[in-house]
């Protein structure tokens, strides 16, 4: 009985020291997994455009224009679950013109400049938006006339004013570069042109623009 109690108190012994030379047991650090934060159209962003433009003067004065357009882009979006609303803006350096000829004369048409400031509604599906646009349009045209038989001609710059509407839609890369294709529809004020006693044309102008920008967003 005694060997035993002995041997029982030796084997103790020898766990104990062992337990001594053990390293510590390291807590268990749990660390929740990371993900990466959803996309949002939120935010302010810049860009370029460009694209191509078409027309019709209703009366044939000046015939069908056509040409290409290219400028820069600034506007806002603000996201609520899959609903995006927002507002842009853009200018453009502009060639969209025509020459219409007659039997003694010819009227020529060029469209210089062109201006949009629009609302956007759309409807995003993660990276995507759908959007609607609709707004304020202007447009710099330079109209010419010439007679050469009479002695005539004549040149005349005026900003025409109307409105945009149209569609598009625009997909974001990264979560600040997006690029956009998009249609606008420019119903323009019909302007006198050459107003004088001599010679006078009143043209409607109505512009489609189809064209492709590239964002950068905050």
């Amino acid at each position: 009985m005694t060997r035993v109690l002995i041997g029982a108190l030796l084997a103790g012994v020898a766990s104990a020291a062992l337990a001594a030379d053990l390293p510590p047991r390291q807590p268990y650090n749990y660390s929740a997994p990371v993900y990466a934060p959803a996309f949002t159209w939120t935010g302010v962003y810049f860009g370029v455009n460009g694209g191509g433009g078409w027309g019709a003067t209703s009366n044939g004065s000046f015939g069908n224009l056509s040409g290409w357009t290219f400028g820069g882009t600034v506007g806002a979006n603000y996201q609520i679950n899959q609903f995006v609303i927002g507002a842009e803006g853009d200018w453009d350096w502009a060639n969209v013109g025509h020459t219409q000829y007659f039997t003694f004369s010819s009227n020529q048409m060029n469209v210089n400049q062109t201006l949009t400031l629009r609302a956007r509604a759309g409807f995003a599906m993660d990276r995507a938006l759908l959007y609607v646009t609709g707004g304020y349009a202007g447009v710099n045209a330079n109209a010419s006339f010439s007679t050469p038989l009479a002695g005539w001609g004549g040149s005349q710059s005026q900003w025409i004013s109307g409105g945009a509407i149209g569609a598009g839609v625009e997909y974001a890369f990264t979560n600040n570069i997006t690029a956009k294709a998009e249609y606008l529809y420019l119903p323009l004020s019909s302007t006198t042109f050459f107003g004088s006693a001599l010679y006078s044309t009143r043209a409607p102008v109505d512009l489609s623009l189809l064209r492709a920008g590239l964002n950068y967003k905050f």
